[in-house]
């Protein structure tokens, strides 16, 4: 299994803005340049599942197995011989809100997608990261 994590700190938003951000799937091209579209019929919550297309990439269908109002979620992609995992936390601490992605890859063909897509996405991470609490901090 490969696993990639990356945190921020911040000052700037709280968890309930972090979690309304991610919530509102259907508003992500809005702060993430890297989407076509992200499309979500009903609910944010476990056992839903969206439409998502990046930016010169193919439609995909991702999974929500995860998710824990204004604390956690994790997002679930599944690609042949692999699954891809994305867990997304939001944690109180002295110092602020700490922000944690944490990308997984597991599966008999884990190290072509990870090469394909996690490895870019991982990579992503710190300046989507602060895209992302901007975005938020606009809430």
């Amino acid at each position: 299994m490969w696993t990639k994590s990356h945190s921020i700190v911040t000052n700037k938003v709280t968890k309930q803005q972090m979690w309304n951000l991610f919530a509102d799937v259907n508003n992500w091209h809005t702060w993430d340049t890297g989407i076509e579209f992200a499309k979500l019929e009903g609910k944010f919550e476990k056992g839903n599942h969206f439409m998502f297309q990046p930016k010169g990439g193919p439609k995909l269908k991702i999974g929500i197995v995860e998710a824990v109002e204004n604390k956690k979620f994790t997002d679930f992609t599944k690609f042949p011989l692999a699954k891809m995992y994305g867990e997304h936390t939001f944690e109180d601490t002295s110092n602020g809100l700490k922000i944690t992605t944490t990308m997984k890859v597991e599966g008999l063909l884990s190290f072509l997608w990870v090469k394909i897509v996690a490895q870019k996405i991982a990579d992503a991470l710190p300046a989507d990261m602060q895209e992302q609490i901007k975005a938020a901090s606009k809430l």
